[in-house]
């Protein structure tokens, strides 16, 4: 397949993504989103399990990390992340030195398994690359120093590969990487996985954000939402954030697009759906989140003191077309034609002072499996 022909992969855009991250606090509002959560968990034995299912650069899963370590500071983390990209997971091994010094019974473990595999760490027939990594010493420098050096394993072990129907990222090799400190290894013999006998049964599990928002609900539902809710334990939380528009980042995207409308699937059709695809099993979950003022999450883009009411800097012009093209997941191949003009920095300028700056709405809702 050629690389014209190829269908487009709009995750692979690392450029879009890392400046999204660094100018919006999505990241940080979905985190206090996900705070809350924790106050109806109650742990178990041997310890909190959370599952992040699209780790991305782990900004999201640190800040939930921190705050579980205020609320459980003697238990046990066991934290799973799911990520295809290997610079994401680079990133996300940055944040992890300091969570090892504050918390110390921690497991961290990251994997590029599909989302019907990596709950459980297992697939079927294949044997898996499983590093185990003990680290020694007793401070972030020590630990940050063994975690670069890890580099060439995750060059090999994230390896992908184009799917030639959707051209999302395959992975070649079935990786899982494990992450504990070595003189916790004993008190941690209950909670470290192993190949072929890691369980799911998460307390908390963070949806955010991982799929094409056009993609439709039967989509999301049999690959992702599905397999995710099963991996649930008794009382346990899954919470679900999407883009859902009604904001000023949809309102500029039209100002180009006028007939956009990549945020047709809600929530109502995706909890309809998973129930349909639960079937008999739908009456062991709760779905909370169906009324707008407990779903509707907005975030913003950070700008200057009046800089919007004055002369708006080109750097903040940029980094809010960015923003609004990568929430909307504007293919670069509709950009090319928009980009030779300087129309479409007009109608972000105009924007930003109509609204007095840039926002975006999400929408959350939370599966919870019953006790029994």
């Amino acid at each position: 397949m050629s690389a014209d022909s190829r269908p487009f992969r709009f995750y692979d855009n690392r450029q879009k993504y890392l400046s999204f991250v660094t100018t919006c606090n999505e990241k940080w509002k979905v985190a206090q989103r996900a705070i809350e959560e924790l106050d109806d968990i109650t742990p178990t034995p041997p310890a909190l399990r959370i599952f992040d299912a699209g780790v991305g650069d782990a900004t999201l899963l640190s800040h939930v990390m921190c705050t579980a370590h205020q609320r459980f500071p003697t238990v046990p983390l066991y934290v799973v992340g799911k990520e295809i990209s290997l610079e994401d997971i680079r990133l996300s091994l940055h944040k992890l030195p300091d969570r090892f010094v504050e918390h110390e019974a921690t497991v961290a473990v990251f994997t590029n398994l599909y989302y019907r595999q990596a709950p459980w760490l297992h697939v079927e027939d294949r044997d898996i690359n499983w590093i185990d990594v003990p680290l020694r010493g007793t401070t972030s420098a020590e630990f940050g120093q063994q975690l670069r050096a890890l580099d060439s394993k995750l060059v090999d072990g994230w390896r992908v590969k184009a799917s030639e129907k959707t051209g999302n990222p395959l992975y070649v090799k079935p990786s899982v990487l494990v992450v504990y400190r070595e003189d916790h290894k004993f008190a941690l013999d209950a909670v470290r996985p192993r190949p072929g006998t890691a369980r799911a049964d998460y307390d908390l599990i963070l949806v955010s954000q991982p799929w094409r928002a056009r993609m439709p609900a039967q989509f999301k539902v049999d690959k992702v939402l599905e397999p995710i809710t099963r991996a649930l334990a008794p009382e346990g939380r899954a919470l679900v954030t999407q883009s859902t528009g009604n904001d000023p980042g949809l309102e500029l995207v039209r100002r180009i697009w006028p007939d956009e409308d990549p945020f047709s699937v809600t929530r109502h059709e995706l909890i309809a759906t998973l129930r349909e695809r639960l079937a008999d099993e739908a009456g062991n979950f709760q779905f909370h989140g169906v009324s707008d003022s407990d779903s509707i999450l907005s975030y913003a883009m950070h700008t200057l003191p009046d800089e919007i009411q004055s002369s708006i800097g080109t750097s903040t012009l940029f980094a809010a077309w960015n923003a609004a093209i990568y929430v909307a997941q504007i293919e670069d191949e509709r950009l090319e034609t928009v980009l030779t003009s300087g129309e479409y920095l007009e109608h972000t300028a105009a924007v930003l002072k109509k609204y007095g700056g840039l926002w975006f709405n999400d929408e959350v809702f939370v599966v919870s499996r019953l006790e029994n």
